[in-house]
């Protein structure tokens, strides 16, 4: 037995539904399944998805008051009026002040761009910068990414005369600021058919609109900021990334290719994942670390030389930014283990003087992982007296819900479910632990600890093929609300299994099952090789993908857990000592000796069927050190238990048990001997005899106990008589040669047997009911 270290939810879909729906859209099973899994259950909407069938963008004038902001563009173009745009300082961003500068410098306007400082401006709108921006010239400001909760801010630039037009997709409050225009997908007056684009998908229409025709080079600009900002990946927002990850593979912009060049990414192979885990976090790590202003100049830039020193220049920020998340998070899960163990905390919450609160969301989300805990990260600023910090939940745990409990000692936070920011008192810090701590013992329970994975459904080795994953792929790209595909396959067969990589970190399996063949790799899942016995059928969960080597390609399967629902047999049997393994063996571990007590306190003795039947096993990964003396005492230990691993060691000492029993007519040649000898000095020339026959010394005197119980000899100081008017009888008749072939029998059964046989003996064990442990003496 094998525990996934998650809990699967697996999509129950309907297989003759799939194969009929399949049919009818012209595609694979697996991808018709994942598409009605998804919701995604009438032809033209699949078609759609998978072939963008009848997808086109929206009329941007569709948006409330985008009429109103192109007519003041328009003004500010025939008065020659300069345009000032004000971004925010992450990858949403920053490429939406690249998309707005572009188009409006595209139009004809002199525009220019302003991203306030995340440590000394803060987020969002501010007055100061609303009132330099007016004594630099500037009677136009346009916001992107921001702006819909700067009520105080938009009554500033009514007041010094400065006309504003917000667009934004953050969620709008009960009170809109007073603008001269808001765009907004999900403006309370508009009526946009789809309310989930991000800031560049905003910026993005209002290009659209300004234009007059979608913008398509500028595309790829808006698909990092589509996909950076990890809104849902579908209906407009899903045609952006498509089309402007094709952008990017083609992209001649300085910038991009500079960005790929720098960062070691094959530009013509982008797709989703290189943008979130390449691109995205190198244009945040300037606005994370400093000003955002090199990241956006690196996307505006016409010049190659200075797209290439740029993509230099934050490509060290991010590395520095690295070096920094990876130090914060090694002080804090210290601080965690040494403070505020997880087992008594089922919320963390940590903080440091001068942890950098341009990066605490992602330690947050570092701690969260490993812990699997809702998580809270601080920086202290004594001088203030004031924590800054991000947080991130589990599922199950509302944040916000649980954060606005305290707004008593939160003066500045905001969020969502799952993730949060928040600027409180230090002084606070233990009242916001000790409330959030009671919170989670009242809402959650123990199984609430273990992560969640969500599987889109059941899969069958046949129904993967090359052809099936490359329907699946025209699902792509994949981000939030949809997920990159997960798979479940029960009960395969390991055909091979190996650790791999440089340290032995990732593992190699080839999965069968009905005679189909699929390779897998589970990264950093090296461990498993230890805790999976070869033959045992396994469970697993992953992604489904093609794998190219020398020209040949083949589906393969990429793993994130596994598990094996059986219990699993290790046989360790003629390999080294036992104490110099079972310790490693995972809890929850119990050693089992037949024999006589240990001296080590761990090792439990059985050495009756009473013991036996009483000793609890379930669920433990029991090891078996020795040989008992009589089988029924291990039959009563496993019949009716459900132990999750069992180690076979059955070591036996040379001098009780032994490999062979002597034949029956090894006696009748024996006997013989001690007729013609007379009278034999067994002591001294016992070995000699065996010697020259080939048997053991333990054999010679084995065969004379038995003659001796049976009254066949005598023994006399360690020489033998054969008494002459003994009574003929049985063999089986003499109690050590019956207790040696009970022995033996054991021995073979547990000991000399083959693997295959000894789990087949086991597994008839276990298998049996609890109640036939009072027949086994019978």
């Amino acid at each position: 037995m094998l525990k996934s270290k998650m809990r699967w939810i697996v999509r129950d879909i309907d297989r003759q539904k799939s194969e009929v729906f399949a049919e009818e859209i012209g595609t694979s099973p697996l991808a018709a399944s994942l598409l009605l899994g998804r919701g995604i259950d009438n032809i033209e909407e699949a078609r759609a998805f998978l072939f963008e069938e009848g997808v086109s963008f929206h009329d941007p004038y569709l948006l409330k008051d985008m009429d109103k902001a192109i007519e003041r563009i328009k003004l500010a173009k025939e008065q020659n009026e300069p345009v000032l745009v004000y971004g925010d300082y992450d990858a949403d961003g920053v490429s939406s002040t690249s998309v707005l500068m572009t188009a409006l410098r595209d139009y004809g306007i002199h525009a220019e761009y302003y991203i306030p400082n995340r440590f000394t401006e803060g987020y969002g709108p501010n007055e100061q910068a609303f009132r330099n921006a007016k004594e630099m010239g500037f009677g136009l400001i346009i916001t992107v990414d921001t702006g819909i909760s700067g009520i105080h801010e938009a009554q500033v630039a009514k007041e010094i005369g400065v006309d504003l037009i917000i667009t934004d997709h953050h969620e709008p409050g009960p009170e809109l600021p007073e603008a001269l225009a808001i765009i907004h997908p999900k403006h309370p007056e508009g009526s946009y058919p789809f309310g989930y684009l991000a800031g560049v998908g905003v910026a993005f229409k209002v290009a659209h609109a300004l234009y007059g025709y979608v913008p398509e080079h500028l595309l790829d600009l808006a698909a990092i900021g589509t996909i950076a900002d990890l809104v849902p990946l579908y209906g407009e927002n899903r045609l952006i990334a498509k089309k402007g990850i094709l952008a990017l593979r083609q992209s001649e912009r300085p910038g991009i290719v500079a960005l790929c060049k720098q960062a070691g990414a094959e530009q013509s192979s982008i797709n989703e994942e290189t943008v979130g885990f390449t691109i995205g976090p190198r244009i945040n790590a300037a606005g994370r670390l400093d000003d955002a202003g090199p990241a956006a100049d690196l996307m505006m830039t016409d010049d190659m030389d200075e797209a290439l020193m740029l993509a230099e220049e934050i490509d060290a920020m991010n590395k520095e930014r690295q070096s920094i998340v990876n130090e914060m998070t090694k002080e804090a899960v210290e601080i965690v283990n040494r403070d505020f163990p997880p087992d008594e905390y089922p919320v963390i919450i940590v903080g440091k003087e001068g942890w950098n609160p341009g990066v605490v969301g992602i330690v947050a989300s570092r701690l969260t992982d490993t812990f699997y805990r809702p998580s809270i990260v601080l920086g202290f600023d004594s001088g203030k007296g004031i924590a800054k910090g991000s947080a991130r939940s589990i599922k199950g745990f509302d944040l916000f819900q649980s954060l606005s409990t305290c707004r008593d000692i939160l003066p500045h936070f905001g969020g969502h479910p799952m993730a949060a920011g928040m600027t409180l008192s230090i002084d606070d810090v233990d009242e916001l632990r000790m409330r959030m701590v009671k919170i989670a013992n009242e809402t959650l329970t123990e199984d609430d600890f273990t992560p969640v994975i969500n599987v889109d459904a059941e899969a069958e080795l046949a129904d993967v093929t090359i052809q099936a994953i490359e329907d699946l792929d025209k699902l792509a790209p994949f981000g939030m609300n949809n997920p990159k595909p997960l798979f479940y396959v029960k009960d395969a067969k390991l055909a091979a299994m190996k650790k791999i990589g440089g340290n032995q970190t990732h593992l190699k399996v080839s999965l069968e099952q009905d005679g189909q063949m699929i390779d897998g790799v589970g990264f950093g899942m090296g461990d498993y090789a230890d805790q999976i016995a070869k033959t045992s059928e396994v469970s697993v969960i992953g992604e489904l993908s093609i794998n190219e080597w020398n020209n040949v390609r083949r589906p393969q399967f990429i793993l994130r857990d596994m598990r094996v629902d059986e219990y699993q047999l290790f046989d360790m049997r003629g390999g080294q000592p036992a104490s110099k393994w079972y310790n490693d063996v995972p809890e929850s571990r119990m050693v089992i000796s037949f024999s006589e007590e240990s001296a080590d306190p761990s090792i439990i003795t059985v050495k009756t069927m009473e013991e036996a039947s009483a000793l609890s096993i379930d669920e433990k990964n029991v090891v078996f050190l020795d040989l008992p003396e009589e089988e029924s005492v291990i039959k009563a230990l496993l019949i009716g238990k459900r132990p999750a691993r069992i180690y076979a060691h059955f070591h036996s000492s040379g001098g009780h048990f032994f490999s062979t029993m002597p034949a029956r007519d090894h006696f009748k040649w024996y006997y013989a001997f001690l007729l013609k000898s007379g009278l034999f000095d067994v002591k001294n020339h016992g070995e000699l005899l065996a010697k020259k026959q080939g048997w053991s010394y333990d054999a010679i005197r084995f065969m004379s106990k038995v003659f001796f119980e049976l009254g066949f000899v005598k023994i006399n100081d360690g020489k033998i008589e054969v008494q002459k008017d003994a009574v003929k009888r049985e063999l089986s008749e003499s109690p050590a040669y019956s207790r040696k072939q009970t022995q033996y029998e054991l021995e073979q059964k547990l000991l000399y047997s083959s693997y295959r046989d000894l789990k087949n003996v086991i597994d008839e064990w276990i298998k049996q009911p609890a109640a036939h442990r009072e027949e086994i003496n019978r």
